[in-house]
């Protein structure tokens, strides 16, 4: 279990080694990000037996225990976000080989995506707010600089006001974390929710504001979200996948779930104010993306709805809407990722994002179509795609909460999607192709790859839930369900 830290170290020095090579050997910059992805992918793998047998682990840094010392902390939920946030690295970085060729400076872009990747492990295993806040940091200046990667106008200004957007969040943040502080006396998580249980005062309720907030801005949430539709469509492709495939859980979703199931605790109007979040942002980002003529814009008002549907599920507070929330976030993670991807492979081929420029590009570009449908009817909730099991357990669990007029909004919410999406592959890949697209060809083989494996993940996972469930899924779903029992697993008694 000392393997834990190096989901940390390991590509915070490789991002050290790669901004050294500058554009010495591009080929082994490629090589050394794809190596340091993979090997931190199946390192989450493994983890899983090793989860199984020991349990929670805790991992203190410079053995200094908790509440003292710096702390890691690795159990059922932090394991599923490592699994999803090192999965998707590679295959992002898999299919940047072919992709970021046309952009200068790859080893500084591949620095860059490593730290963010870094900043997204820490966030994930750390047990304490202010590395909470300091790793949360290191991932999003990482993407600041990603998302203006290209230097052109637009993205410039996109990741300026994504920055701005970014640092109002921080503040926030930092600011509950600084009274946290004052209020008990320690930053570690468990420590603080030890102290803080059953008491609920002015100034806590202040704090649990500012962290809703603050990570509600990072999650873009309606109605925090409104760098979201500007940072995602002006990133290169693979930025866009990690920024909603990934980031926004991370930064926001994850810390969400840990700040308020695992220390202050859920309370009915808490899990009021998840649902009506969540059920703002799941219709509010579903007909904002109907009117979207840019393929990628598209794409990232879906991310919203999306996110809308996780928080619902939290809201649920019972096992089902539980399960569904965590699933649809693994979920999510597959085929949003895919359809950003594929739709860099079209403004790849195409030169465009504009759905009216695009049509019948299934015929010259048959892999980016039949991935992007099956990404599509995942989305939208077509068994027997992975997307169809998460949206129905979250419906579940709504239904068991006695909350039927949710059930049925959720429910329409999945025809608006299928709505959407169905127009996108009507205007960009059905039909007949456009003049002027004849001599388009397939994007490279490695960005091919990294398609049909997500792909093949949607379809899989959609099969094989139930063991997903069982080995992946319910470990996760335990930590949130026993809530503030999570100081005395890390503390100990």
């Amino acid at each position: 279990m000392n393997l834990i830290p190096l989901f940390i170290a390991v590509p915070l020095g490789v991002a050290f080694i790669l901004a050294l090579l500058g554009k010495f050997k591009e080929v082994v910059s490629d090589l050394l990000a794809a190596l340091c992805t993979l090997s931190l992918a199946i390192l989450s793998f493994v983890l899983i037996g090793q989860l199984k047998t020991h349990g929670i682990f805790v991992y203190t840094v410079g053995k200094w225990t908790p509440p003292w010392g710096i702390n890691l902390v690795l159990d059922g939920l932090s394991l599923l976000m490592l699994i999803i946030i090192n999965t998707v690295a590679f295959l992002v970085i898999i299919y940047s080989v072919s992709y970021m060729k046309k952009f200068t400076a790859k080893s500084r872009y591949y620095a860059l995506f490593l730290l963010m990747l870094a900043g997204m492990n820490g966030v994930v295993l750390t047990g304490d707010f202010f590395n909470l806040f300091v790793f949360s940091e290191i991932a999003a200046i990482s993407s600041y600089a990603l998302v203006a990667f290209g230097v052109e106008a637009e993205e410039l200004e996109a990741s300026f006001k994504y920055m701005v957007m970014g640092s109002i969040a921080s503040i926030l943040i930092l600011f509950s974390v600084g009274l946290l502080y004052g209020l008990t006396g320690s930053l570690n998580m468990a420590d603080v929710g030890r102290m803080i249980q059953g008491r609920r005062n002015v100034l806590l309720s202040f704090s649990m504001t500012l962290f809703l907030a603050g990570f509600g801005l990072k999650a873009a949430v309606i109605p925090f979200h409104a760098w979201l539709p500007d940072a995602h469509p002006s990133a290169p492709a693979p930025i866009s996948a990690m920024l909603s495939g990934v980031l926004i859980k991370a930064l926001g979703v994850y810390a969400l779930m840990r700040i308020f199931f695992n220390v202050f605790g859920m309370g009915l109007q808490l899990y009021w104010t998840f649902m009506i979040l969540g059920c703002v942002s799941m219709i509010g980002g579903g007909l904002l993306a109907l009117r979207q003529e840019d393929l990628k814009r598209l794409l990232a008002y879906s991310s919203i709805s999306q996110i809308g549907y996780i928080i619902l599920g939290l809201g649920c507070g019972n096992y089902w809407g539980i399960m569904g929330a965590l699933f649809h976030l693994l979920n999510h993670a597959s085929f949003k990722s895919l359809l950003f991807l594929n739709s860099g492979a079209v403004e790849y081929s195409t030169g465009t994002r504009k759905l009216e420029k695009m049509g019948g590009l299934s015929k010259v570009m048959p892999v980016t179509g039949a991935t992007s449908t099956i990404a599509s009817l995942s989305i939208s909730g077509i068994p027997p795609f992975n997307g169809f099991w998460s949206k129905l357990f979250i419906i579940i669990g709504l239904i068991q909460a006695g909350h039927f007029v949710l059930a049925v909004i959720t429910i329409l919410a999945s025809v608006l999607t299928l709505a959407y999406y169905l127009r996108m592959q009507r205007y960009a890949f059905f039909g007949e192709l456009k003049e002027g697209l004849e001599k388009i060809k397939e994007a490279p083989f490695l960005m091919g790859f990294s398609v049909i494996v997500l792909a093949i993940i949607c379809l899989g996972v959609g099969i094989l839930f139930y063991p997903v469930m069982k080995i992946v899924l319910e470990p996760a779903v335990e930590v949130l369900q026993e809530g503030i029992r999570y100081s005395s697993l890390v503390l100990g008694g």
